[in-house]
Parts: structure tokens; C-alpha cells; sequence
């Protein structure tokens, strides 16, 4: 398929979709993205395009995980670190609208109504930046024969950097898809897609979610 820096090649047999904190506390009023300062509405433009490659992936059989970014109740997993930096509103743990920041089992932590996992779709719960760390992705997506992944979710220079970083030191072949990764920051958005594909791709390939779609038609559709 079309990509920057140049084609993309993949087997959908060994291809994984990954849909990369798609949470309420990031995309939805109330929650540790808008304690932080943040305009969400700007993260929430990846929805529409991303429920469009959710359901082509499914239709054509790839395997679908999500991944989604918290902290046991009792913060033993979130270091003082990440929980005492900058000034943000609410910290990882406080109550907010949504339920505690950032605790898994809250309302808040859970994926939006929009992608919503179906019964099977793997869910991966991980402490954090990054969907490799403190969590058995790597042994999963090696038990599913998976050596490429298609890359989505937020944010673009955070969550999907350090994912897309290490897959790619792991082996992965990674494909970002612009339109469903998003930023707080549209700078931050465009020189993080830059980076993927940089330098004939040293993380990876970068395309709008259309090539996707547009390959994924020519394949055959499981019946």
C-alpha cells in the first residue's frame, strides 16, 4: 500500500491492529488529559476515522488490541515520579468526574463508547507510556505470529512514540496511521509523524487511514 517514505508491505495473516489508549481520562471532558490543560476535542478528531479502520480490521479477521493506560488502586505501580509531576488540576488517583485518574476499573480508564471492544478483542492494561513495558504484549502478539503492527491511538508523541520505538528495536514492522493518531499539540502531531518516517523509515511508515482501507478491499473478506 502507499506510505511515506515508501510502499508498505504487509501479510494480514501476520498483521495485528493497535488501538493505543483510546480512554476516557484522555479523550473525553473530565478526565487526566483535560486536568493537564488540554483542549481534548483535539484528540477526539481521530475517532470517526479510526471507527472506519476498526471495522474494516474486523471484517477482514486481523487480530485487534487495545491498550489502555492506569494504575492499580493502590498506585504500588505508578511511580511518585509520574504521579507528583507538573501542576495538573487532578493527579493519577484523585477522584474525579469519571471515577479516580487513571485507576483501572474506573469509568474513566475504561476505552470510549466509540471503539468499544468486542467479546475477544485483547485488552491491554499497562502502567506505562509505552505498550511493551510491565505488560505480556510482546508474548502475546508472538503466540498470535504477529511481525507487523498498524499503529493507532493517542497521543502521537507520547503513547504511540514510545510503543512504535520499541516494536520497531523488537523486530515489528509498525505502519502509523496519521489520521487516527492524534496530539494535544498539532506541532507535536506533525513532527512526531516526521520522526516515524524519517530517514527512510527509522521507525516506521506513516499513511492516511484511505491507503489502508483502499488495501484492505482488494483482500478477501472472510465470509
Amino acid at each position: 500500500m502507499s506510505a511515506t517514505p515508501g510502499p508498505f508491505s504487509f501479510d494480514p495473516a501476520s498483521t495485528a491492529l493497535l488501538i493505543i489508549d483510546m480512554q476516557r481520562d484522555f479523550c473525553e471532558p473530565g478526565g487526566f488529559g483535560e486536568t493537564l490543560g488540554n483542549d481534548v476535542s483535539l484528540l477526539r478528531k481521530v475517532i470517526p476515522p479510526l471507527q472506519g479502520v476498526l471495522a474494516a480490521a474486523r471484517a477482514a479477521d486481523l487480530p485487534i488490541i487495545h491498550t489502555r493506560e492506569g494504575h492499580v488502586p493502590d498506585l504500588s505501580d505508578c511511580p511518585p515520579a509520574k504521579r507528583d509531576r507538573g501542576e495538573p488540576a487532578l493527579r493519577i488517583g484523585d477522584a474525579g468526574p469519571n471515577g479516580r485518574i487513571l485507576i483501572r476499573g474506573e469509568y474513566g480508564h475504561d476505552i470510549i463508547d466509540e471503539l468499544t471492544p468486542l467479546p475477544g478483542e485483547l485488552v491491554i492494561d499497562k502502567p506505562g507510556k509505552g505498550a511493551f513495558y510491565g505488560t505480556d504484549l510482546g508474548a502475546e502478539l508472538a503466540a498470535r505470529g504477529i511481525t507487523s503492527l498498524i499503529v493507532t491511538g493517542v497521543t502521537t508523541e507520547v503513547c504511540v512514540h514510545t510503543t512504535v520505538r520499541e516494536a520497531n528495536d523488537r523486530g515489528y514492522e509498525c505502519l502509523v496511521l496519521a489520521d487516527c493518531v492524534g496530539s494535544y499539540f498539532p506541532e507535536f502531531q506533525r513532527v512526531g509523524l516526521d520522526m516515524i518516517a524519517a530517514q527512510g523509515g527509522i521507525f516506521g511508515w506513516v499513511a492516511p487511514s484511505r491507503a489502508l482501507l483502499a488495501c484492505l478491499a482488494l483482500e478477501e473478506i472472510p465470509s
